[in-house]
């Protein structure tokens, strides 16, 4: 997601009067406008991206620690809406016959042999992705690949 996106689903949260959404958006905006003041510089899209995760695992945390107290059924709800705006402003993650097809092309390309390999199999996926892959699962199928 590019900032000018964000700022139009920014725009579109207000239109809508959708508090929750608004305040999601607002605070990922708000870590955009830290990188670009702290670090001079214009904010990339894997900058937003990770932005995004980092408040995704951060929310979950806290989403996690409430499921586990159990009085606050109401911040519970909250929160689980919460992570499921932030997942939404993610692209959608490779997966099922598209990652295992992407999987057998870079251990061709890498020339795995062996489970020794799959490190360098994990880095190439991860950087044809950016990251964005269901890592568990191309682990398990990189693992069954290579064994």
């Amino acid at each position: 997601m590019t900032n000018e996106e964000l700022h139009a689903q920014m725009v579109a949260a207000m239109k809508a009067k959708d508090k929750t959404r608004l305040s999601i958006i607002r605070q990922v905006m708000a870590e955009v406008k830290n990188v670009e003041v702290n670090e001079r510089r214009d904010v990339t899209e894997e900058d937003v991206n990770s932005m995004i995760k980092r408040l995704i695992k951060q929310t979950s945390e806290t989403l996690e620690m409430s499921k586990q107290a159990g009085n606050n059924q109401e911040r519970t709800d909250v929160l689980t809406q919460q992570v499921e705006i932030l997942e939404s402003l993610l692209p959608e993650q490779v997966s099922g016959d598209a990652l295992v097809a992407l999987i057998e092309k870079t251990i061709a390309e890498v020339g795995a042999e062996s489970r020794k390999d799959m490190g360098r199999v994990m880095g190439a996926l991860n950087a044809a992705t950016g990251g964005n892959f269901d890592k568990a699962a191309a682990a398990k199928e990189v693992g069954a690949r290579l064994s």
